[in-house]
């Protein structure tokens, strides 16, 4: 017997075999004594935005650089193959990966038969317990950390099944009825002992391993301003005044929603190489972005917490510091004259909303798609139901989504924001269009 490979994965949805994918899964090894033997777990690229966020808690920057299921399949196999499969609710993971690996060509023998769902034995071996993960092992005395990751999940299932092999019986170190390492096999079997002959001598598919490197959460954490970093220190000419405003003009999309997404730092250093932007002219462009907001927000003779907290914030995501916003802020203070509907004074334009522009939404947001359609039809915007080259503006529920929308928006150098940032355009929309 090769025991028990106990998994867990996180997905976009709850339905396998349609649109919804696989974008986290973790295998624990473990012994048919319980013991753990490995570990392996990654994020895996699902190629379509990441369903309920706030469920699985999975950032769209992370799963960017992640495998897709195609590149882990072979090495999940391996780790899946000759033991049977344990999960907590084991036929929503089961179907998952079979569904998964169907849709690569791949028959393989994830079946009820080979199968131990930890929640199904809950009611024999842990009476009274409720039916969720966290209640099973809330009352075996198990700690669950970070409900929901699926190595976090993995684990306690796995610490799960060591509790019920006790339960059911399995001689513990020290007892004289059967000892547990040695070349005699015990004589004690598990209620589920079939299941455990039947997968040793399941035939799985030979699927040959990628070699791709395992994705883990956070893998993006830090990068808010790494671009710069990208960047050449020096290059053999400046680029002229229309490529600066070029770039600043990008930098101004990208910080609409005050966040500095993945792909959108890749965009900015694409566009500093290609517009020929070294990186101490890209430094000076954002000192001089930074005091156009600085004389925009003296534009009514008053600096605001709020808006010198802001400026701080940009500053952070151009790479300058908080110093360098109050210098901006002192600076300006002295020509407090800001250019009409907050124009940079290099020549391009703060972005804005107007009345008739087109908007595209993609993702579970926190309010439901309806209100916020609503909410931008009553501001004068069009709510468009697909991205072409005339939308203004993209909402998305994480700003580096994979949705065919998001990828298009940005193939398109629209900009795309949280829902978030687009209430505080609507807010500036409608300030604007309020008669004096």
């Amino acid at each position: 017997m090769s025991g028990y490979a106990v998994v867990d994965v996180e997905t976009t949805g709850l339905f396998s075999g349609g649109h919804d994918r696989v974008v986290e899964v973790a295998v624990i090894q473990v012994s048919p004594t319980g013991l753990v033997e490995g570990s392996w777990a990654t994020l895996v690229n699902p190629q379509r935005d990441l369903g309920s966020q706030r469920i699985h808690g999975i950032r769209a920057s992370d799963v960017l650089t992640a495998p897709t299921f195609a590149q882990v399949a072979g090495t999940l196999a391996r780790l899946l193959a000759g033991r049977v499969f344990v999960a907590h609710n084991a036929s929503f993971d089961r179907r998952f990966l079979q569904s998964e690996f169907g849709a690569l060509g791949h028959d393989v023998p994830l079946v009820d038969e080979m199968t131990l769902c930890t929640m199904r034995w809950s009611s024999v071996l842990l009476p009274h317990a409720p039916r969720s993960l966290a209640g099973c092992c809330g009352s075996a005395g198990i700690v669950l950390d970070d409900a929901h990751e699926a190595l976090a999940d993995a684990t306690a299932t796995a610490a799960l099944l060591q509790y019920y092999l006790h339960a059911a019986g399995m001689p513990q170190a020290g007892d004289s009825r059967q000892p547990l390492a040695g070349p005699a096999a015990p004589s004690w079997q598990p209620p589920w002992a079939e299941a455990l002959e039947l997968a040793a001598t399941a035939t799985w598919p030979l699927i040959p391993p990628s070699g791709v490197a395992c994705v883990r959460r956070g893998a993006t954490t830090g990068r808010p301003s790494s671009f710069l970093a990208r960047l050449v220190e020096r290059l053999p000419r400046a680029a002229e005044s229309w490529e600066r405003e070029q770039y600043l003009a990008l930098v101004d999309r990208v910080l609409v929603d005050r966040v500095v997404s993945v792909r959108e730092q890749d965009a900015l250093a694409a566009a500093a190489r290609e517009l020929g932007i070294d990186r101490p002219t890209a430094v000076a462009l954002h000192g001089a972005y930074l005091d156009a907001l600085a004389r925009a927000a003296w534009a009514d003779g008053v600096v605001t917490d709020a808006e010198r907290a802001d400026l701080h914030e940009v500053a952070e995501l151009v790479g300058l510091s908080r110093d360098d916003a109050d210098a901006a802020l002192s600076s300006a203070a002295t020509a407090p004259a800001a250019p009409t509907a907050g124009s940079l004074a290099t020549g391009s334009t703060l972005f804005c909303l107007n009345r008739g522009d087109r908007v595209v939404f993609t993702g579970d947001m926190d309010l439901p798609r309806e209100e916020w359609v609503a909410r931008a039809t009553s501001a004068g915007l069009i709510a468009h139901p697909g991205v072409t080259k005339t939308v203004a503006l993209v909402i998305a529920a994480d700003p580096d989504s994979l949705s065919g929308k998001a990828r298009k928006a940005a193939d398109y150098h629209i900009p795309i924001v949280t829902e978030h940032a687009f209430a505080r355009l609507l807010d500036d929309l409608n300030a604007r269009s309020t008669p004096l």
